[in-house]
This record gives C-alpha cells, structure tokens and sequence, in this order.
C-alpha cells in the first residue's frame, strides 16, 4: 500500500514539473548550439559583476511584486554556463528565470540589452495576455501560464525598463550610443517629459541590441532596422518566435506607447495595459505580425 502511494506521488511529481516547465524549454531564442565560455575572446563588456548587477536591478523591483501574488522567485545565475540563451519555468512553487552567461557574453548584448532580456524572461510569468496555448485535440485549446513570445518582448520596454531604469542618468548613458534621428524623432513626439523621451529612447536601442542578437543566431543576411517594421499580419496570435524584425518592432512600439508602467496589464484581458488600435492608439500598438487585435 505504501509503496503504491509512493509511486503516484512521484508520478504526479514529475507530471505536475512537465507542465509547469514546459512553457519555458525554448528560451528566448530557439535551441542553438553556440557556446561562449567565460575566457572567450572577442565578446560584450559584461563580465560577472555587471552581469549580477543588472539582475539584482531588475529583481530589485519585481520581486515584491511576485512575492505579493503569494509565490517565491528564483533566479538561477548561470554565469559560468555557456549557452546563449535565457529560460522561464515554474517549477516546485516557484517561479523561475535562467540567466545564463553566454547569452551576456555574446558581442550583440550590452548591458541595457541583457536587462531587456532579463524583463522578457519576467515578463513570462507577470506580462499578461495573450498566453500561450496548448492544443487539446477535439476538446480545442488551453492557456498555458506563459505570456506568449511577442507579449513578453513588447511587455519588457512598455513595463519593466521603465520602472527598472527609473531615475537613471539616461542622458550621459545615451551619449554612448548612437540613437538613430527616426528614433529619437519618434519618442519626442510621443512623450512631453524630458526622462520619458530618453527611456523610449534607451528602450529602443536596448531592443536593438537583443534583434542584432537574434539575427546573428538564425544567420539571417539582412540588419534589424527602425525604419523597415514588419508587413506581416497574422490571422491569429502566434505565440512562438515572431521573425527578428516583428520582435525589433514589438520592443519598439512598447517603448513608444504612451500608457503608463503603472497602469497594469491583466492575465485574461490582452488589452489592459496596452496600446489598443481599437483606443485610437496606433503608435506604440502590438504590432501586427504576431498580435491579432480582439
């Protein structure tokens, strides 16, 4: 009898661990087989301290605001592994995001890239709908816990960095970058304040940096680029990896909507929180070749 109730205990275990990690096997990005270790030549200037640093930022905020939804983050801080990616899984009763040391390491990452990164994996588990899905055969579909890709990308610069990077010196930090004049043209016409149109600025070029990456991975021949958003309209919600320019445009245009960070997106509701085309906000809108308006 014991040992009955032994063995469903450790099936249900195992079971309930699938289901919960599922969403996040992926990555950011998909599997690769790109491996930069922590004495390679030739990468980005985060080493070990800037790479905790930038977490602890980010985890700084969010952490309370998990913590309040009676659950525990986990960050598991793989700088010495060498795979290029970032994961979000929950597993045991935590919510949990991998960040790992390649993925910092890579020449396309700086460090306002890698706290992109690092929202995006938050955003999974608090970024809101859509959700992703989960086919169910004749009984139709069901949502996963997951914001889905597009979401977490486009939740990361409308959110997260600004509530991260709240208070910054962006002027000197932006005076390091070269900000493209469509950039910085857009962000002034959509936010009066001074700190507003530098992050939408920062965010931007932020969003940059992880596209670069994403179109260096998949040896893709032709540049992210501000000035050539994504033509595609999808028919429905694609939850998976939207092309390198759709996710440039996805971190874009939450960098450019003008809905406060405050204002809370909702796990059911894909319009709260978000610039909505059905509000009259097209600028700064999810765009079209992953999001499917309601």
């Amino acid at each position: 009898m014991f040992r009955s109730i032994l063995i469903v205990l450790v099936v249900l275990s195992v079971s309930s661990v699938f289901a919960c990690t599922i969403d996040g096997t992926k990555g950011i990005v998909e599997d690769n087989n790109l491996w930069i270790s922590p004495n390679a030549k030739n990468v980005s200037k985060i080493d070990e301290v800037e790479f905790n640093r930038v977490i602890d930022k980010v985890v700084k905020v969010y952490e309370p605001i998990i913590v309040a939804e009676g659950v525990k983050l986990k960050v598991e801080r793989k700088w010495s592994d060498g795979t290029v990616n970032a994961f979000a899984s929950r597993k045991w009763g935590k919510w949990v995001i991998s960040m790992f040391g390649g993925l910092a390491r890579h020449e396309a990452i700086t460090a306002d890239g890698f706290t992109l990164v690092v929202c995006h994996e938050i955003g999974h588990h608090i970024g809101g709908a859509p959700k992703k899905t989960k086919s169910m055969g004749r009984n139709g579909t069901r949502k996963r816990w997951a914001t889905n890709e597009g979401q977490a990308d486009y939740w990361a610069t409308l959110k997260c960095l600004r509530k991260v990077w709240q208070g910054d010196n962006h002027a000197n930090i932006l005076a390091e970058m070269e900000v493209p004049e469509v950039v910085s043209k857009k962000c002034e016409s959509q936010f009066s304040g001074t700190e507003q149109r530098l992050l939408c600025q920062r965010s931007a070029i932020a969003g940059l940096s992880v596209a670069k990456l994403f179109q260096t991975l998949r040896k893709e021949p032709k540049a992210p680029d501000f000035k050539t958003p994504d033509t595609n309209i999808v028919a429905k919600n694609y939850h998976n990896h939207p092309a390198t320019q759709c996710r440039l445009d996805s971190y874009y245009h939450g960098a450019l909507c003008s809905v406060s960070e405050f204002s809370d997106v909702d796990q059911e509701d894909a319009m709260a929180g978000n610039c909505n085309r059905a509000d009259g906000e097209i600028i700064g809108g999810r765009p079209l070749c992953w999001f499917k308006p309601e």
